[in-house]
């Protein structure tokens, strides 16, 4: 895995002055590095399937190419390239160095294999993936910072992109000439996007519904990017601690809505951690005229396995 980001590496830091699009690409597919093309000056994949058409076969990169001479450049991240990235934003008041900063103070980042400047003023940071082990892409949309593994893509130099009616392009900042380490993407999202944290549980039902209040309070807080993913986690908490689907949609429902989330989102959303937590519950029968109880998942009689004793929300 530390060969992909090496012969990334080395390939981008031979060149300092104009370089055409396909002539990196193609020396990138003769390192082993796997490309596909995206639509000229933007990020939309070319390909029919995307990142999953990447590949380092020089008559298919040739191809790609001639048909499309101004495509940008992207390799997929993750497992599928052997190299994945650190993607620091800068959008209005949201600065994610700021955040990379106290990211690289307390030890998350260190150790990078090369820096690539983006057209927006931010930073693709890149590490070599981990082997056999899954890291997916996720957002700390709050934090200014995105990581993209298995399931992403990133465009790489000489690639450029309409900003504010200019085209920018991507440039090589610096290259670690030492060696360079993996990332722990799971702490470092933990880092810039921690959960919310319970008192410790008294087994008062007042205890836990300040639990529950600050569960809720916590989805409400999330912006575009972390949602989703914000709900789906809060649900499966209140799955494991046995609170009954019905009312754990009744907590998060206003919460997620004061996120921006729609109804059926929601419900969709909440349903689905139910289901991943708990995949032996089964819905019973609906609630005439309740959108909520579409399926009749959130019907109010329906029941789940109750937690063990004394468990907590954490």
């Amino acid at each position: 895995m530390m060969a992909a980001t090496d012969a990334l590496a080395g390939v981008l830091s031979q060149r300092t002055g104009p370089w055409p699009v396909s002539a990196a690409a193609r020396e990138l597919a003769t390192a082993g590095v796997p490309v596909f093309p995206c639509v000229p000056g933007g990020k939309r994949p070319l390909t029919e399937h995307g990142f999953h058409d990447a590949t380092t076969d020089p008559g298919q990169v040739e191809a790609w190419w001639r048909a499309h001479p101004d495509a940008n450049l992207a390799v997929p991240t993750g497992a599928a390239s052997g190299m994945v990235v650190v993607d620091v934003d800068v959008h209005g008041p949201v600065n994610g160095f700021a955040s990379f900063g106290r990211a690289h103070r307390a030890g998350l980042v260190s150790r990078w294999a090369f820096l690539v400047s983006t057209p927006s003023g931010g930073m693709h940071v890149y590490y070599p993936a981990t082997p056999e082990r899954a890291q997916r892409s996720w957002q700390a949309a709050r934090a200014g910072v995105d990581f993209r593994g298995d399931g992403g893509y990133i465009l790489l130099p000489p690639s450029m992109v309409s900003t504010n009616g200019a085209a920018v392009g991507y440039q090589v900042r610096q290259v670690n000439t030492g060696s360079s380490a993996r990332l722990d993407s799971d702490r470092l999202r933990d880092f810039l996007d921690p959960r919310p944290t319970a008192p410790p549980s008294t087994g008062d039902d007042v205890e836990r519904s300040v639990d529950v209040s600050r569960l809720a309070a916590w989805v409400a807080a999330r912006v575009e990017g972390e949602r989703n993913r914000g709900l789906f986690w809060a649900a499966c908490r209140l799955a494991e601690n046995g609170v009954p689907a019905p009312d754990a949609l009744d907590v998060l429902a206003a919460a997620a809505s004061e996120a921006g989330l729609g109804e059926r989102e929601i419900t969709t959303t909440v349903r689905s951690a139910y289901r991943t937590t708990q995949p032996q519950a089964r819905p019973s029968s609906p609630v005439q005229g309740s959108a909520r109880a579409a399926d009749g998942w959130f019907a109010r009689e329906a029941t789940v396995r109750p937690s063990a004793p004394g468990r907590r929300l954490s």
